[in-house]
């Protein structure tokens, strides 16, 4: 497999990065060209901010499949496609090449169909990290089915939210998971998640675990018995024309078709479900891929990320395998058996590539240095990060002590919405700077904008450098961009085409410094980031509410050690029930139950009252410089209802 677009030096960077700008179309046009179409697209782009209408790649026809396995069958049908190392390091390693891969993926498609999924309907997988979790999501795409991918450690009614919304048919699922010391009973969650619905119809559930699980009579089959039956029908008619009918045929879908939903947290309590689909997110995710990490043929890829988010999806299944790679899958959690484990999976399988959440990098780094002692690591050649942006610490840490100073470090900055990344340095080509995500990819035109919608202007800094600060916008879509919010186009424009007017709009803060580079500040709407999982403050303050001695409650982000962004809760409670600490647990469960564990607040703190303006508005503002520890700028509190409450804030903090 060679990569004709691949970015080798500044120079063409600079180069690909101007002609980008200047002929789009043709840009585009150049880099689809290196990929499988049933038919080729009759207009490059078309689009509009103010609807938003995007498309691109406007008339072609194409199975994102067929691009990640049967072009790459004739040359690389023996190499590994995906290595899946388990969650327990004595259990047998398995490797999947692209052969067995397309095995694989033909018989769920069969398995799918045989089941009644077609073209367009919603598939919700929710399972472990194992290779059937990659083989679901690609059998999916094979048949045009639209898959959502839920991540294991949401709650049963986050679960079934998702599910209403979708108007998903159809469930993946496993008996259990394995995840670090700790099995999770993902049956007995879904099972939960369906008291009440109505639209599912089958629930195919994967052994995994061994745990005991409920299966009803004419919902729930297993996976094992429907991919048996598969198999065989796919080979009493393998000679089949076209393979009629059949898994071995990938269904045409249109450039614009949506390939998948991926439910990612508002400002509001409702998740959203973004929408990607089939070309766009293909040339993209493949060409960043390839461009970021400066993947050659024959490396392995290790992205530590949870298919369940973006990260996954975008760079462990489409962006690596539509690039001919190998992709490294890992069940478990950097931190067991012990601190040691992602240095022996490197190690073990003489990985190249490592991608991973400054979080993960924070967590190892309060280890010491003792779990690296006696490990090689001479393999690694790129490293990377993701999620949220890296602080200089944890960035010279995983230089020196994981790269030993000879790995390129990529900063990527991106989000479930823009498909793969936008701002990156790419390794070894275009300078990295320490905590910054430094310059857009090709085709990407961000822009900082003030309050109003301006665009900012430079301000010394503290050093007397120019550093412009504002709100980061981009100006034109790329082909990643997400398309649509499933069933409510309206809150997609809402959310991000209607604060500035005709720019989309990320919800971070920026900086840019003389030489055009960017570094993302965080948030500026009341989304937290924490551990690189986007979790909004409404969604977690309607989980606090519906805690039965909870009268009202409101959630602020503060800077964590580990997780870059705590949740801070402060609570309105009324009743006598237990202690405070009591109180506390009970109030967590709630949250687990509604949200799951990944939503847990870090502090709750009691009080009588919380900020308000005369009509009512909850100033968090000031609640959320309380949690950072400012105390002494509160700024002015006297139009406040009760300004007494805030200093009984103040002396109760945390």
């Amino acid at each position: 497999m060679s990569y004709p677009f691949q970015i080798r030096s500044l120079e063409q960077y600079h180069k690909d990065y101007k002609q980008s700008m200047e002929d789009p179309e043709g840009f585009w046009a150049s880099v689809a060209e290196n990929f499988q179409w049933r038919k080729k697209w009759d207009k490059v782009l078309e689009w509009n901010f103010k609807e938003p209408k995007v498309e691109w790649f406007k008339g072609a026809k194409l199975n994102i499949t067929e691009n990640c396995i049967d072009r790459h069958l004739k040359t690389l049908g023996d190499k590994p496609a995906i290595i899946w190392e388990p969650n327990n390091p004595e259990e047998r390693v398995r490797v999947v090449t692209y052969n067995r891969l397309h095995k694989r993926v033909c018989q769920v498609a069969q398995m799918l169909k045989n089941n009644g999924v077609k073209k367009g309907d919603r598939v919700c997988i929710y399972m472990g990290m194992i290779p059937e979790l990659a083989y679901a999501v690609l059998g999916c795409a094979r048949i045009g089915a639209i898959h959502s991918v839920i991540f294991g450690g949401f709650s049963a009614q986050s679960i079934a939210d998702r599910l209403d919304d979708a108007k998903a048919e159809y469930i993946i699922t496993c008996d259990g998971a394995y995840r670090g010391g700790k099995d999770i009973p993902l049956k007995a969650v879904i099972d939960d998640a369906l008291i009440g619905n109505k639209t599912v119809k089958r629930v195919i559930v994967y052994t995994r675990t061994r745990t005991p699980v409920s299966m009803i009579k004419g919902r729930d089959i297993w996976w094992e018995d429907e991919m048996e039956h598969a198999e065989q029908q796919l080979e009493a008619h393998p000679s089949l024309p076209g393979g009629k009918d059949l898994g071995w045929a990938a269904e045409p879908m249109d450039a614009e078709d949506p390939l998948f939903i991926l439910y990612t947290s508002g400002s509001t309590g409702k998740p959203k479900g973004v929408v990607h689909t089939c070309a766009g997110y293909m040339v993209w995710t493949t060409y960043t891929f390839v461009n970021v990490f400066q993947y050659k043929p024959g490396q392995i890829h290790f992205c530590t990320a949870d298919i369940g988010w973006i990260t996954g999806h975008s760079y462990i299944v489409y962006g690596p395998l539509s690039a001919g790679g190998t992709s490294l899958m890992f069940e478990g959690i950097p931190t067991w058996p012990d601190a040691g484990r992602f240095w022996d999976i490197v190690d073990r399988h003489k990985v190249n590539i490592l991608y991973t959440a400054p979080t993960a990098i924070r967590s190892l780094m309060s280890y010491g240095t003792e779990p690296l002692k006696g490990k090689d690591l001479s393999s690694l050649t790129i490293l990377g990060t993701v999620g949220e942006p890296i602080n200089e610490e944890a960035w010279h840490w995983y230089d020196e002590n994981v790269g030993k100073k000879k790995c390129p470090i990529v900063d990527t900055w991106w989000q479930t919405e823009t498909g793969g990344a936008l701002i990156t340095n790419l390794a070894g080509v275009t300078p990295a700077k320490p905590s910054w995500a430094t310059l857009p990819m090709p085709g990407v035109q961000p822009i900082l904008v003030d309050e109003k919608g301006s665009e900012a202007s430079p301000n010394p800094s503290e050093g007397g450098a120019l550093v412009t600060s504002g709100n980061l916008c981009i100006k034109a879509p790329w082909p990643g961009i997400l398309r649509t919010t499933w069933g409510d186009h309206e809150r997609c424009r809402l959310n991000y085409f209607a604060a500035y007017p005709d720019l989309y709009f990320t919800g971070d803060g920026a900086l840019k410094d003389a030489d055009d580079n960017y570094r993302i500040t965080g948030r500026v709407d009341d989304v937290l980031n924490v551990s690189g999982h986007r979790i909004g403050t409404a969604e977690v303050e309607n989980a606090i509410n519906m805690h039965a001695g909870v009268v009202e409650s409101a959630v602020v982000g503060y800077p964590h050690d580990i997780k870059g962004q705590g949740i801070y809760a402060y609570v309105i409670y009324n009743g006598h029930h237990g202690d405070e600490e009591m109180r506390r647990k009970d109030i967590l469960q709630t949250v687990t139950r509604i949200i799951g564990a990944i939503a847990k607040p870090d502090k709750i703190q009691f009080v009588s009252g919380l900020p308000k303006t005369r009509s009512g508005k909850i100033m968090r503002r000031i609640l959320r410089k309380i949690a950072e520890g400012e105390t002494s700028n509160l700024g002015d509190t006297t139009t406040l209802l009760d300004p007494a409450v805030v200093d009984e804030i103040k002396n109760g903090r945390l």
